[in-house]
């Protein structure tokens, strides 16, 4: 922490990252990917040992600097900010927990991805971008929103580090990703590709997706960077 953060009894990073999510909560709100007071959304700060994340009631595209609690990821305590952060926080604090990797979580309420998987419908990954931002989805079983038991199940769904991107069943949708604006764009992607799923289902085709070759490419091409 510097000598500034050590005033403000603040973390370093947190001013940037609660501009970062108010940005993004208002895109998401923009794009009908949750309404009134819905969704939640929380980043990691830059020592790792805490995390900026909504307070309860706030609006997503009508946030300040009050709207956000900064929190201690190891037992979550509140250590500054508004001290009432989202009932959700224990979803937010599980994610980060299994997933070192990870930076920023969005937690909305998709209504197709919603809709798609209470139906028992998989929600296809038809365009490139579906694949490259999404590459693998996986559904939650059914539980209460807020408890201990729904941020397990969304939690272990991303512990294996080969999935990003969950769908709570009959609620929303657990997104997280290195950065706030990765996050922002799996989530408007995951709903994108329940949108396609679902017109396609419309159309009577319940098989088309992106050829498989992309994401074979994409392997590829990853594998060359290391």
């Amino acid at each position: 922490m510097t000598e500034q953060g050590a005033r403000s009894g603040r973390p370093d990073g947190v001013a940037r990252l609660v501009a970062e999510l108010t940005v993004v909560g208002r895109r998401l709100v923009g794009r009908g990917l949750v309404v009134g007071s819905g969704g939640n959304l929380s980043a990691r700060t830059p020592d790792g040992r805490h995390l900026v994340v909504t307070a309860a009631g706030t609006w997503l595209d009508e946030l300040t600097a009050d709207g956000f609690s900064v929190v201690a990821l190891d037992d979550g305590t509140v250590v500054a900010g508004n001290p009432t952060p989202t009932s959700e926080l224990a979803l937010h604090l599980e994610s980060y927990r299994v997933r070192p990797d990870a930076n920023a979580l969005v937690h909305v309420h998709p209504q197709y991805a919603v809709l798609l998987t209470a139906l028992g419908r998989p929600i296809r990954l038809i365009s490139t971008d579906h694949v490259y931002y999404l590459r693998t989805i996986r559904v939650t079983d059914y539980h209460h929103p807020g408890t201990a038991e729904l941020a397990r199940a969304g939690a272990d769904l991303i512990a294996d580090g080969r999935c990003d991107c969950v769908v709570l069943a009959h609620h929303g949708c657990s997104v997280i990703a290195d950065t706030v604006e990765l996050a922002c764009k799996r989530a408007m992607n995951l709903e994108e590709a329940a949108a396609a799923t679902y017109h396609a289902l419309l159309l009577g085709d319940e098989q088309t997706e992106c050829p498989p070759g992309y994401a074979r490419r994409l392997d590829t091409l990853a594998a060359g960077r290391h």
